[in-house]
């Protein structure tokens, strides 16, 4: 009955035994919905008990009201949603990515030639799109009331983008069928149509798995909240100079004796946080492990592998 009414069951509170939801309380919240008073926040589960009141903040000093933009609104309930429930994890590792800065600044120049912008966000979707082929769970969605894990065969990766109306997050269609020229024209193009709001609502839906890159912000890391029904998220920050040695040096950690002086390297911290229930600590590790064999070696991106 609630698959026919269109009815989200999180948002239904339970009459029976236990809780439990039946009919009675489907057909009250859809006379609720017509009438206005239905719940509005679907990011509240059937599971979390509403916020309690806020207190009055006038009474310690002078405050303002600002009416929330309907896409601050909307973030704010879909991020509550994806947080009540998914069992987020997040895997962290720092990479050296001296070698890709060097490939990106070699080939940049021929990328606006063409029309785009060889960014470390465009160099990260490609490598991403390897990745997802290889570890499949990650581009899944879970469905729990039917028992299964839904592997997708397509790629469509949403790239986080800052407007003046809040985040946004457009979808990049196909992105591992596509060259990282192709990728840089496209996402100049989607973003800039973005923080202009002329993006449309479909170029908005479907993605697969998400990147957020704060670097040209600042900060040395975060973690990011998974765009659900996707099962996983990656979060790059702040590369910065650090001492250390190139890693075909084959310097281990805490070897001092023979090693030779260290030198400056580019190093970038990178988070995955990733819905427990599709996938294991163990394949988030070889997951986020290849992430940063490949950054750290620009020849995987021209070899694809």
């Amino acid at each position: 009955m609630a698959r026919e009414l269109g009815v989200d069951l999180r948002l239904v509170e339970g009459s029976g035994p236990g809780g439990r939801i039946v009919e009675e309380d489907v057909k009250a919240y859809t006379q609720q919905a017509l009438a206005g008073q239905a719940p509005s926040t679907a990011a509240r589960s059937a599971h979390s008990p509403p916020p309690p009141p806020l207190p009055d903040f006038s009474k310690w000093g002078e405050v303002e009201r600002q009416r929330l933009s309907t896409v601050r609104r909307k973030t704010a309930e879909h991020m509550s949603l994806a947080w009540s429930v998914i069992p987020h994890v997040t895997q962290f590792e720092t990479v050296d990515i001296t070698e890709l800065e060097a490939f990106r600044k070699r080939y940049a120049e021929e990328a606006a030639e063409q029309g785009g912008k060889l960014t470390l966000t465009v160099l990260a979707l490609k490598v991403a799109a390897q990745a997802l082929h290889l570890f499949p769970n990650f581009n899944s969605s879970i469905d729990l009331e039917a028992g299964e894990l839904v592997l997708k065969r397509y790629c469509h990766i949403g790239i986080a983008v800052d407007t003046e109306r809040g985040l946004l997050a457009p979808v990049i269609r196909d992105v591992d069928k596509k060259s990282m020229m192709e990728l840089a024209r496209e996402l100049v193009e989607l973003s800039g149509r973005t923080r202009a709001g002329k993006v449309e609502l479909e170029e908005l839906q479907g993605g697969t798995f998400t990147i957020s890159n704060q670097g040209g912000i600042g900060g040395a890391g975060f973690t990011p909240i998974i765009n659900y029904p996707e099962v996983a998220i990656l979060a790059l920050g702040r590369a910065r100079i650090e001492p250390g040695y190139p890693p075909a040096a084959g310097v281990a950690p805490g070897m001092t004796e023979s090693a030779p002086p260290p030198e400056p390297r580019l190093m970038l911290p990178i988070a995955v946080s990733y819905d427990h229930r599709a996938i294991d600590g163990a394949q988030a590790a070889r997951f986020i492990q290849y992430l940063k064999d490949t950054l750290q070696d620009p020849m995987h991106l021209l070899l694809g592998i």
